[in-house]
C-alpha cells in the first residue's frame, strides 16, 4: 500500500518504505520456502501498480493470480495491519488491474518473440556455442537478411543452416566458411531449446513491450503475470525468454536518467533458474543488463531461496533488499546465511546473522535506499500484507478473464507468414524440378543414343547373318537367292518365254491402240512398251 507515495514494506521500531525514486536500483526479496517471499512480492507490485507503474511478475507456482481478486478481511490480517501501524478500518481491500500471458498460450495471453528479434548474440550464449559456432550462426542472420528470408521461428533457423550447409561453397569468399560439423552442432544445441518447448515461443505475431507500458482505465499500472508452471520445467526456454524480454526492453525504452518512479518493474521468481549452470557469458549479458536498464527507468527485483542462487556481479547490483528466514543445517547453509547478514549496513540492536535463522513467517530484515541512494541500517520488519486476495484465482474466472481481455484477439492465433522456410522450400523445390529436367533430358538422350546404337548392332548383325548365307549358298553352289543351278536354269527360261510373250502381246495392244498411226511411231510405241512390260514380268522371275 501507498503512504505519502511511497509504498509501506512493513514495520520494526519504524515503518520502512519503498521510495519510487529508488525503485529502479534493483532489488532482492530472499528466504527459505514457506516464509512469506511472495506475500512480500505482491505487496512490492500492488504498490507498484498504485502509482500508476505497470508491472511485470512471473508466476512459477501458479499462486499469484490471486492479485485481480480483492482480499478479505479476517483477523490476521487485522493483527498483521497493527503490527505494521496501519489502522484495519482505514485498509481496502481490492483486486488489481491483471493481464495473464503464457508462452504456450494455456494459462494466458500467448507470448511469442521470433528468431531474429532474439538475435544470434543472445541464442549463441544461450545455447553455449563455441566460437565458430556462433561465428556460423551469424553468417545465417546476415546472409538471411541480405537476401530478404525473414528468420521467424525455429524451423527457419533450421532450414537457413540447411541450406548454408548445402551451399557453403556459393558464399564462402563472401561471407567467411562454414563447415559441416559447425552446422551439425548448432543443429544438435538448437535440440535442446526446441525440447523445451522453443516451438511455442518462437513465431508471430511477435509481442509489442508497449502492451506491457499502458495503464489500467483507473490509472493504476498493469499487473502483468506470467503464467510459469509450464515454463518453470524447461529452465533454457525460460532462460531465453527472460534475458530476451530484459534485452527487448533496454533497446527499445529511451534513457530517462533518475525519474521520479520507474516506467516498468520486474520481479522474476525462483530466479536461480536463470543462472543455474549457465555459461559465463550468459551471465555477462545478464549482468550487462541488470547495469544498465536502471537508467532506462526498470527496476528489477530478483526472488530466490537463497542470495547465494545469485552470481556476485548481479547481487551487487540489487540495493533494496528483503531476507526471510533462512534455515542453516548444513555448512553450507550456514555460510549463505553469514554470507547474507554481510550484505546488510548493521543494526546495532541485533546480530543480523542470529536474526535470520530466527525469523518468523511475515517477518524479514529490510533495508532499502534512502533518498540519497544510501542504503538504510537494517530493520526486522513485519511485512505489510497485500490488498488482494492471498488464493489462487479459480481457473475457469482466469480462463474468462483472459478471453475478455482486449489484446487477446490480438496474440491469440498464431501467424505463420511467408519467411526462409518456405522461401528456401520453394527454391529447393525449383532446383530440383531443374534438375529432374535436366536428369529428364540426359536420360532420353541416352535413351536414344542407346537406341541408335542397338539399331547399329541390329544393321550389323543382319548384314553378318547375310554374309554367313551367302558365303554359305556359295559354299553349296547356290545363287544369292539360294537357288542351285538347275532352278536358276527353270527361272531363266520361264523369264525369257514370260518376257517375250509379254512383248508380243503388248505390240499388239498397242498397234491396235495406234492403228492410223504412221509405221514408226507404232514400232516405237510397241517397241516401249513391250520392253516396259517384259522388264515388269521379269522381275517375278528374279
Amino acid at each position: 500500500m501507498l503512504q505519502d507515495g511511497n509504498i509501506l514494506v512493513g514495520k520494526g521500531e519504524n515503518q520502512v518504505f519503498l521510495l519510487p525514486s529508488m525503485a529502479n536500483r534493483h532489488g532482492l526479496i530472499a528466504g527459505a520456502t514457506g516464509t512469506g517471499k511472495t506475500v512480500t512480492l505482491k505487496v512490492l507490485a500492488e504498490g507498484f501498480s498504485d502509482m500508476g507503474v505497470p508491472v511485470f511478475l512471473a508466476d512459477i507456482k501458479g499462486d499469484v493470480s490471486g492479485t485481480a481478486l480483492a482480499g478479505t478481511d479476517n483477523e490476521k490480517m487485522r493483527e498483521r495491519l497493527q503490527n505494521v501501524g496501519v489502522d484495519p478500518a482505514a485498509f481496502k481491500y481490492a483486486g488489481y488491474p491483471c493481464r495473464f500471458w503464457d508462452v504456450f498460450g494455456k494459462g494466458g495471453i500467448p507470448v511469442r518473440a521470433t528468431v531474429t528479434d532474439v538475435g544470434p548474440l543472445l541464442l549463441s550464449r544461450l545455447l553455449n556455442l563455441t566460437d565458430a559456432q556462433e561465428g556460423v550462426l551469424n553468417i545465417a542472420f546476415r546472409l538471411a537478411d541480405d537476401n530478404g528470408w525473414e528468420i521467424i521461428d525455429m524451423k527457419d533457423l533450421r532450414a537457413m543452416l540447411a541450406w548454408m550447409g548445402e551451399h557453403r561453397a556459393e558464399f564462402a569468399n563472401t561471407y567467411g566458411n562454414v563447415t559441416s560439423q559447425s552446422v551439425g552442432g548448432i543443429q544438435r544445441a538448437l535440440l535442446s531449446l526446441e525440447n523445451d518447448g522453443a516451438a511455442d515461443f518462437f513465431g508471430e505475431p511477435s509481442l509489442d513491450i508497449d502492451d506491457w507500458m499502458s495503464p489500467a482505465p483507473d490509472g493504476r499500472g498493469t499487473v502483468n503475470i506470467l503464467h510459469c508452471v509450464e515454463l518453470a520445467q524447461r529452465p533454457l526456454l525460460y532462460a531465453t525468454f527472460m534475458l530476451w524480454m530484459l534485452s527487448e526492453l533496454f533497446e527499445a525504452l529511451p534513457e530517462v536518467g533518475d525519474a521520479d518512479k520507474p516506467r516498468l518493474v520486474f520481479f522474476f521468481d525462483e530466479a536461480h533458474m536463470l543462472f543455474s549452470d549457465a555459461p559465463k557469458a550468459l551471465v555477462d549479458k545478464v549482468v550487462q543488463v541488470v547495469k544498465l536498464i536502471r537508467s532506462k527507468g526498470v527496476g528489477i527485483y530478483f526472488i530466490t531461496q537463497s542470495p547465494s542462487d545469485i552470481p556476485d556481479e548481479v547481487l551487487s547490483q540489487l540495493n533494496n533488499r528483503i531476507q526471510h528466514a533462512l534455515r542453516a543445517y548444513t555448512p553450507a547453509e550456514q555460510k549463505a546465511v553469514r554470507v547474507a547478514a554481510q550484505s546488510f549496513r548493521a543494526n546495532p540492536k541485533f546480530k543480523t546473522e542470529e536474526a535470520i535463522g530466527a525469523l518468523g513467517t511475515g517477518v524479514a530484515l529490510v533495508s532499502m535506499l534512502d533518498s540519497e541512494g544510501v542504503p538504510t541500517v537494517v530493520e526486522q520488519a513485519t511485512i505489510c500484507p497485500p490488498s488482494s486476495s492471498m488464493s489462487a484465482m479459480d481457473a475457469a474466472a482466469k480462463a474468462m478473464l483472459v478471453a475478455n481481455d482486449g489484446l487477446y484477439g490480438k496474440y491469440k492465433e498464431a501467424v505463420d507468414e511467408r519467411s526462409a522456410y518456405e522461401i528456401l522450400n520453394e527454391q529447393a523445390e525449383a532446383e530440383a524440378q531443374e534438375q529432374a529436367e535436366i536428369e529428364a533430358e540426359k536420360q532420353a538422350a541416352a535413351e536414344a543414343k542407346a537406341a541408335e546404337k542397338a539399331a547399329r548392332e541390329e544393321e550389323k548383325a543382319r548384314r553378318a547373318e547375310e554374309r554367313a548365307l551367302q558365303a554359305q549358298y556359295k559354299a553349296e553352289g547356290r545363287d544369292k537367292y539360294g537357288r542351285t543351278k538347275m532352278e536358276q536354269s527353270i527361272v531363266r527360261a520361264s523369264r525369257n518365254t514370260a518376257k517375250s510373250m509379254g512383248r508380243q502381246l503388248t505390240k499388239s495392244i498397242t498397234r491396235g491402240l495406234l492403228g492410223n498411226s504412221s509405221k514408226t511411231v507404232r514400232n516405237a510405241a510397241s517397241q516401249f512398251a513391250g520392253n516396259m512390260v517384259s522388264d515388269l514380268i521379269g522381275g517375278f522371275f528374279k
